[in-house]
């Protein structure tokens, strides 16, 4: 397959382009840290592509993926967090998590849904966190909850041109940016298991890949209570705590 991932220089993105590399598919490894993706280049020479370029920049994005051919299997996958106290709202850092998050995403699919081949498939990253309110996460949280809606939408627009659309929505996994984390993190599983339970969902045409499981559907039923009571409860088991 040709493989198209964004976001591939680190944490989950470098690790499902090294699976597929593997397995021997072509990779085009999109980023902006130039040394890591040359790395896949050297431990694959004839299958790994490195693409430098800004999801946030439109015109970078057009002018790098103009030169991609038709793509069975797109991940877009780059993406930041920031938190926020809401006492100090800040609106820069709201604005930086949704053009990376939210518009890198949307100038990636200007450029790459024209490039999907019959059959393909188009999988957005997005995360539990946007089934449920929590605190300090709201740029990461609307951003990610932007992405869900997204990819239902899409998923309906796109299936007369036969290109099906799965939503990501993991738990904690250990990568750079969540390692920056100053808070419990329940559950968190390795780069390694999401990179399987990820090519797994893709590999069987799953509309929404959640991991790990246990985690997720806590969260999924949390998400069915009234609003006032997962409020009550988020608010007893976190915010004063």
């Amino acid at each position: 397959m040709n493989i198209l991932i964004t976001g591939a220089s680190s944490g989950i993105g470098l690790h499902l382009a090294r699976d597929y590399l593997r397995d021997n598919h072509r990779v085009y490894c999109c980023g902006r840290n130039t040394a890591a993706l040359q790395t896949l280049v050297h431990e694959f020479p004839s299958l790994a592509r490195a693409m430098t370029f800004d999801v946030q920049n439109r015109e970078d994005c057009q002018q790098a993926l103009a030169r991609v051919p038709q793509l069975n299997l797109v991940i877009l996958n780059a993406g930041t967090c920031e938190y926020i106290e809401a006492r100090q709202f800040d609106a820069g850092s709201f604005e930086r998590v949704m053009r990376i998050n939210v518009i890198g995403t949307a100038n990636c699919l200007e450029s790459l849904i024209p490039k999907m081949a019959l059959g393909s498939r188009l999988a957005l990253m997005g995360s539990i966190s946007s089934d449920i309110p929590l605190p300090r996460a709201e740029a990461y949280g609307a951003s990610k909850a932007a992405i869900a809606y997204l990819a239902r939408t899409l998923a309906v627009s796109l299936q007369p041109a036969a290109i099906a659309v799965t939503y990501i929505a993991p738990g904690f996994v250990a990568t750079p940016l969540t390692e920056l984390n100053d808070f419990p993190m329940p559950m968190k599983v390795s780069v390694d298991f999401a990179s399987k339970q990820i090519r797994a969902g893709l590999a069987s045409g799953r509309s929404e890949i959640h991991f790990p499981k246990r985690f997720t559907w806590l969260l999924k039923c949390l998400a069915l209570l009234p609003r006032a009571a997962q409020r009550a409860l988020i608010a007893k088991t976190l915010v004063n705590h």
